[in-house]
């Protein structure tokens, strides 16, 4: 039992990031962010050939392994000796990317077994999300994210809300020029991300003050969040910076 739970750990070892000391983990990374990049090529092509299938296959049977070997770990990472931590882990973020990254190779696996899952191959593009473990630039910036995920939520909360209301003044000030309350959402949406495609232009008055407020409130919607981030991101920064020049 101890000779197991000793294996456990040094899989676990393994396939976290690696420590400087640590050659056949700092391999396994290397491996892993390899199959990433190329595991992508096929979504440059049109169609599938006997070369993409190929990376498909073992790009894919790696990330299947992989996928099993951190749930078999999943004690380890979650710092409990439990049943819990194998739930847990699951439901995780990195652990939902990874389900859902390997969930193509099915597709080939069985092609005839699995009806409608055609459209999951496009899970592959997920896959890209896998390298923030091995990049450490990428680990500040989802550490970033999750320090200020409360501020963001609250900023989109606001966006989708004023989305809303400007989508539905519009739709009842020019109800000719839509289509659908969709149209008017999308309008919204372009609006007050001052893209401006042109395609639905209002003609009142009323409806042309109010797609310049949205193109105002859009500058201030770009800002903010650029702003949080930003601080949040010199201050985790200052953190790492600390730790080394203690």
């Amino acid at each position: 039992m101890g000779k197991m739970e000793d294996y456990k750990r040094r899989i676990y070892e393994i396939i976290e990031a690696s420590r400087e000391n640590d050659p056949v983990s700092k391999a396994y990374d290397t491996m892993m962010a390899v199959a990433v990049v190329v595991g992508l090529v096929p979504l440059v092509f049109k169609g599938e050939n006997r070369y993409t299938g190929y990376i498909d296959l073992v790009t894919g049977i790696l990330f299947l392994v992989d996928y099993i070997l951190r749930f078999y770990t999943s004690d380890y990472k979650m710092g409990i000796k439990s049943y819990k931590a194998y739930i847990a882990y699951v439901f995780t973020p990195m652990a939902i990317i990874d389900l859902l990254s390997v969930i193509p190779v099915f597709t080939m696996l069985f092609p005839a077994g699995i009806v409608g899952l055609g459209m999951f191959r496009v899970f592959r593009i997920l896959r890209v999300l896998k390298l923030i473990r091995y990049s450490k630039t990428m680990t500040v910036v989802a550490n970033v994210l999750h320090r200020v995920r409360k501020e963001l939520y609250a900023v989109l909360m606001l966006t989708l809300i004023y989305i809303t209301a400007s989508a539905m003044m519009i739709f009842q000030l020019e109800p000719n020029l839509f289509k659908s309350f969709f149209d008017a959402l999308y309008w919204a949406t372009i609006s007050i991300t001052t893209i401006g495609y042109g395609d639905i232009s209002p003609v009142t008055s009323a409806g042309r003050m109010i797609t310049m407020a949205s193109a105002l409130v859009g500058v201030a919607v770009i800002a903010l969040p650029s702003g949080i981030i930003t601080a949040a991101y010199m201050d985790e920064i200052k953190k790492k910076k600390s730790k080394f020049e203690l």
